[in-house]
């Protein structure tokens, strides 16, 4: 089982390193299409540092049930989601980076420790729906991060009027969706990215921002979360504010505590 741990700090982050040759062509199909905002997510072939969250019954694969992305971090093993996505979740989680139609391209994680904030677990706060998650694959000679590359953590940064890059995995589809518009703040502590065709799954996608097709690497802001648990309708999706919460929860992953 899979235990949550409440936490709190400061933290200083540092940039990514090791991403893994070819990462910049994912990046590349992912936001080369995206010059403006867009009004519907589009199906595409995904992009290494962004996966799918699986259920794993007998070693097997069964359905994937939310989104999560790669997060720089010293060890190269952290892994970013919802809160919601990884509590009361029954049994093993595995992580699944670039998921396309059934194709594992950067192997199989295994979850083995979820972080998230002592106001999650006390209480839910919508305010605080992100958690951070270990993998290993043991048969692996590399951390995730050399294979798939990373986003780069950002917090207590202004986030409200950026515009956005969002990825998630759908239920009941075997490719991402992608799509970009700007930010609102539409209630304190909260974001609001708006989209259509983002619906039960996405819950975790990562909110990227000033992603940089010649590196393959974007700022880590926000993940599909928050008020309404990321949002009613397939239209709207929303992101808890990641501040001095994020950052210290952050911190006690990387520490591995």
């Amino acid at each position: 089982m899979i235990t949550a741990v409440a936490v709190g700090a400061v933290v200083t982050l540092t940039p990514a390193s090791g991403a893994a040759s070819g990462i910049a062509t994912g990046f590349v199909r992912a936001v080369g299409h995206l010059a403006a905002p867009s009004k519907n997510g589009q199906p595409f072939s995904g992009e290494p540092a962004v996966g799918a969250l699986f259920t794993t019954s007998s070693g097997r694969l069964g359905q994937h049930f939310c989104s999560a992305s790669v997060v720089d971090s010293p060890a190269g093993d952290l892994v970013m989601t919802a809160a919601h996505c990884a509590t009361g979740v029954s049994g093993t989680i595995d992580f699944v980076p670039g998921y396309d139609n059934g194709s594992t391209p950067y192997g199989v994680w295994t979850v083995t420790k979820v972080y998230v904030d002592h106001a999650w677990s006390s209480s839910a706060s919508q305010d605080d729906d992100f958690a951070f998650l270990r993998v290993s694959d043991p048969s692996a000679s590399n951390p995730i991060e050399d294979e798939t590359g990373a986003e780069k953590l950002v917090t207590g940064a202004p986030t409200a009027h950026q515009m956005v890059q969002v990825i998630g995995y759908p239920d009941g589809t075997n490719q991402p969706v992608t799509c970009q518009n700007w930010l609102r703040e539409p209630m304190t502590d909260q974001l609001e990215f708006d989209c259509g065709d983002y619906p039960d799954g996405t819950s975790g996608g990562p909110f990227l921002s000033q992603v940089d097709p010649s590196t393959g690497q974007g700022l880590l802001i926000g993940v599909i979360g928050g008020y309404e648990q990321g949002g009613n309708t397939p239209q709207v999706s929303y992101s808890a504010v990641l501040g001095r919460n994020a950052a210290a929860l952050y911190k006690q992953a990387v520490a591995g505590g």
